[in-house]
């Protein structure tokens, strides 16, 4: 695992997600009341990319069957979605968004 800088804080506004690559990791980046989090960006349950989703409170809801997601953990809290998502740790070092990969 390695620590990479994923954004700077202010690269994403309180209550809204997205999306970061790296190398040919998709990346769903979310910022919930200044504490920040990153879950694969693709939806378990299509293809469709989750940081293009409806960010409402801790649920991440997916654009294309409208499953959603809890972004603190990864867990399916809403059909049709059952698998959960990778989930990241997050932290925030001075400006930057921090993830261990």
């Amino acid at each position: 695992m390695a620590d990479i800088i994923l954004c700077k804080t202010s690269d994403i506004a309180p209550g809204s997600v997205i999306r970061v690559e790296h190398g040919e990791l998709g990346l769903a980046v979310y910022n919930i009341d200044g504490t920040f989090y990153a879950t694969a960006d693709r939806c378990t349950h299509g293809l469709s990319s989750l940081s293009e989703g409806s960010l409402m409170g801790d649920e991440i809801e997916c654009s294309m069957h409208f499953g959603t997601f809890d972004v603190k953990t990864g867990a399916p809290t809403g059909a049709p979605c059952s698998i959960p998502l990778r989930t990241f740790k997050v932290e925030v070092r001075g400006d930057d968004v921090v993830a261990d990969i």
